[in-house]
């Protein structure tokens, strides 16, 4: 499927569209989910907190928004996290260095890269503005933080760019409160913001977006010293190394010393298994180790968990090795103690990060699942029943004869258990199209025959089987197909 077919379902079938659109001034970069999407959201959420949050014991968290300027003082924003922009002599239009240089003569800087190198290329390359043809300017640094006003004074504050922030300034008294010990996760979920120079192609790159995060805390003299690392062992992953794309067990790769340790190739594992559990296709995706100009300032050894996708490879989770970055950055700014103990040892506990992009995930899943059925002339979203927006359509035959009212009371016994879609309107086969469009995998069918012998027609979305089933035992049928994994 391409972009295009996934924009087009986003619109119709409610599941994402552009903030304000109403308004000819709307920002670019803020879009809205709608009823579908939502749901997904919701459900893929859901997920995420089965498969690595209560699978690892982890503790979640709900953070500010809103953070103080020292907070981004100390973790090093406010000096490093910026992007390299050009600005046009003649238009005074603004691009991002990296992406028109990539744009015009498909070369690839990374964006961290020295400021220098971006001016170098555009002059040996001769790139011009896109708008009006004219010289740039000198590359320079544009920091992405939103900063707003706290109180009359207007006292400085920053929307945060990353949801982890705070769980890091929050350690001490969760290690503490929650009695913790090493290794500890910490997740958290919400939105972060940052000011993106051109964002584009909706949920790929904005300026508001979703976030879940986990940070895990341990002692950086204990990462091959894992006892549940038995438990991933033998979950294959596929790593990119060099230019090639292998597949292999996370023992072999800790073995191979592709991943570094036992404590990061587990956490890999479990990062994978989950997403192979959102219907994503895993043969077409990839751990890729970054090289130093790539990965975060923070960062001592950054994977990035990737999806190929029409629009190319997509960054889904930044995996980050950050040590005592935080923690340390924390401390020294603060002036408090965020050494905690280990057994009978004091440690300054190391960080390891699945920073996850909840929007880019959304878009990724619709388009490994979004399908053009020729021979039956449909589309069909075959999402994992678990994460289907409605799980199921409640549909009458005709609304005549009483079928109305035997419809209306299926659908009240089963509503508050299952996402239900009610349908009386429009001919039957328009309306399994529309559900099939949305992704329910099941529908059902109220007819004459029902009002004899209390059974209904059930319909599967992927292979437009259907049989007679007891309404009795509809509720056993719905649960056991819907129900998380």
């Amino acid at each position: 499927m391409t972009y295009d077919d996934v924009m087009k379902l986003a619109l119709e079938r409610g599941f994402y569209f552009p903030s304000s659109e109403i308004y000819a001034d709307a920002q670019a970069g803020f879009w809205e989910y709608g009823p579908s999407g939502v749901s997904l959201k919701n459900k893929f959420l859901e997920l995420w907190r089965r498969e690595l949050v209560r699978r690892d014991k982890m503790i979640e968290i709900d953070g500010s928004q809103i953070m103080s300027k020292s907070v981004f003082d100390a973790s090093g924003h406010l000096a490093s996290f910026a992007d390299p922009i050009v600005r046009c002599k003649k238009c005074k239009a603004t691009h991002r260095a990296d992406k028109i240089i990539v744009e015009v003569s498909q070369i690839e800087i990374p964006e961290s890269a020295d400021l220098d190198e971006f001016d170098k290329t555009i002059v040996e390359k001769n790139i011009k503005c896109p708008k009006c043809n004219g010289d740039f300017e000198n590359a320079k640094k544009f920091n992405m933080m939103f900063e707003v006003g706290i109180g009359p004074e207007g006292e400085s504050a920053y929307l945060r760019p990353e949801t982890c922030q705070s769980i890091f300034v929050d350690f001490p008294r969760i290690f503490k409160t929650m009695r913790g010990k090493l290794p500890l996760g910490i997740a958290q979920t919400g939105k972060s913001f940052r000011n993106e120079i051109a964002p584009r192609q909706s949920l790929l790159r904005l300026r508001e977006f979703y976030q879940a995060e986990i940070e895990v805390f341990c002692n950086p003299a204990k990462l091959n010293d894992l006892g549940k690392f038995s438990e991933i062992k033998d979950t294959k992953i596929r790593i990119q190394i060099d230019d090639e794309i292998k597949s292999m067990t996370c023992k072999e790769a800790v073995d191979s010393q592709t991943i570094p340790n036992e404590f990061v190739a587990y956490y890999l594992g479990l990062l994978a298994e989950f997403y192979e559990k959102t219907g994503i296709n895993m043969e077409k995706s990839r751990f890729r180790k970054l090289g130093d100009k790539e990965k975060a300032f923070y960062a001592e050894v950054a994977f990035d968990f990737e999806v190929e996708t029409a629009v190319g490879w997509l960054e889904l989770v930044a995996c980050n090795y950050r040590a005592d970055y935080d923690l340390n950055s924390h401390a020294t700014k603060s002036k408090e103690k965020f050494a905690v103990m280990d057994g009978d040892e004091k440690v300054l506990p190391h960080v390891f990060e699945l920073s996850m992009g909840i929007d880019r995930s959304m878009y990724t899943i619709l388009e490994h699942s979004l399908r053009e059925d020729k021979e039956n002339e449909r589309m069909v979203l075959s999402l994992k029943p678990y994460l289907s927006p409605i799980h199921v359509g409640v549909l009458s035959l005709v609304k005549k004869d009483g079928l109305a009212e035997k419809t209306d009371e299926i659908y009240l016994n089963i509503k508050r258990k299952y996402d239900v879609f009610l349908d009386h309107s429009g001919a039957i086969g328009r309306r399994y199209r529309r559900l099939d469009e949305v992704g329910a995998p099941y529908a059902i069918t109220i007819d004459h025959q029902t009002l004899d012998d209390d059974t209904v027609t059930i319909r599967m979305r992927d292979s437009m089987e259907q049989s007679r089933i007891k309404i009795s035992e509809l509720d056993e049928k719905l649960s056991k197909e819907t129900a998380f994994p």
